[in-house]
């Protein structure tokens, strides 16, 4: 049982969208002074065009477009004005995106909403770029992602002890990703979100991460050392008349479940020992689930494997995984299987299920439930040692 009702954790009654929200500049973080809180997910919208205006000339009529429209919204399009973005995406990021900090041409506002919360540093991905990630054109793809992954990092260097963006990086061509993942070192960025849906290459075949074709962009990834990030997000909200959004959000963490399938069972963390992995925004306690799910199919039907495993499904989480969350008390009340050093809190600013306006009240529920030494680790550390920093 918990020791307080849910409805005590969770967003207060009447809490609003975050365009309307004030950050919780009051309460007791239960935190020891001086602790550097760092949110392990967040995100930021690009309003400026910077495809458009940095692709050379002969790649431009192709170029993805970037602006907001008429209701403040940022979107992403072949031609400016004709957005790509599901209209059930568009409604959620409608929620937040009028929301100054969110802007990456806000800087000072983000600062502000972080500090006014007791949150030092943040990890920072992408909102309608992802839009990129399933862009038919490979070509466009890749080139926009090294530009983005410019644009960001001039965007980390005006806070560069605040803010740690995710980058971009080609995945179906193993001599591109080198080029990306040398970028990226260059550029101080820490980590990449690899998408995981894995799409088509260019000739319109499905990619599998699993596949052993997959092992050169594997191999280059692995000796990077840069670590792996996934992102929830990337599910199919569907066109149900009734709050197909919140039916949408309540299944996206199932492709985390596909994906750790691939990594474990599918043989990618015994071919690269030396990869690490964090799963964002999914909360913490599918890990249980997911784990105990693993630990009995491989117990039934290792019989019929065609690739041996090399360890128990649990020694690949707890070597190489880590993952993030909001608020999620049953994960923090079974945080002995999931470990402490794999959990991290964040603030997911500023989205709809973000903890702004009530971000003190969240930290404070983490040390409630783990104790201050374990809470400074979840909420501090942890992230610190996932990126290397």
């Amino acid at each position: 049982m918990f020791d307080e009702p849910l409805s005590d954790i969770f967003p207060p009654e009447g809490h609003g969208a975050p365009n309307d929200r004030s950050p919780q500049k009051e309460g007791d973080t239960g935190l020891p002074a001086g602790t550097e809180v760092f949110s392990a997910d967040d995100h930021v919208s690009v309003g400026e065009d910077i495809f458009f205006e940095n692709l050379p000339e002969s790649l431009k009529p192709r170029a993805p477009r970037l602006w907001r429209d008429e209701q403040g919204v940022f979107q992403i399009g072949m031609v400016m004005g004709q957005s790509v973005l599901p209209e059930a995406f568009v409604e959620v990021v409608s929620h937040f995106e009028k929301r100054p900090g969110c802007d990456a041409a806000n800087v000072e506002a983000r600062l502000e909403d972080m500090s006014a919360e007791g949150v030092s540093k943040a990890l920072v991905f992408p909102n309608e770029v992802l839009g990129l990630l399933a862009w038919p054109d490979h070509e466009i793809k890749g080139e926009c992602f090294r530009i983005y992954n410019d644009y960001i990092a001039a965007w980390k260097d005006q806070a560069p002890d605040r803010l740690y963006p995710v980058g971009l990086i080609n995945w179906w061509d193993a001599k591109e990703t080198r080029k990306d993942l040398e970028q990226l070192k260059s550029l101080g960025l820490k980590t990449f979100l690899m998408p995981l849906n894995a799409m088509t290459s260019p000739d319109g075949e499905k990619i599998d991460y699993a596949s052993l074709k997959m092992q050169p962009v594997w191999e280059e990834i692995e000796d990077s050392g840069i670590p792996v990030s996934h992102h929830i997000g990337e599910g199919d909200f569907g066109h149900d008349e009734n709050n197909r959004v919140a039916m949408g959000l309540l299944q996206l963490v199932n492709s985390f479940r596909e994906m750790f399938g691939k990594y474990t069972f599918g043989g990618i963390l015994d071919r690269h020992p030396n990869l690490q992995v964090g799963w964002f925004e999914g909360g913490i306690n599918w890990v249980v689930s997911t784990l105990q799910d693993a630990k009995y199919i491989d117990a039934s039907i290792k019989h019929t494997y065609n690739w041996k495993m090399q360890h128990d499904p649990e020694y690949y989480w707890n070597k190489h995984m880590c993952a993030s969350f909001m608020v999620d008390p049953l994960g923090l009340e079974l945080i002995d299987r999931i470990g402490v050093e794999r959990a991290m809190w964040s603030t997911d600013y500023p989205h709809n299920e973000s903890t702004l306006g009530y971000t003190r009240t969240s930290l404070k529920s983490v040390v409630d439930a783990v104790g201050v030494e374990n809470a400074r680790k979840i909420c501090a550390e942890n992230i610190v040692k996932y990126l290397k920093i």
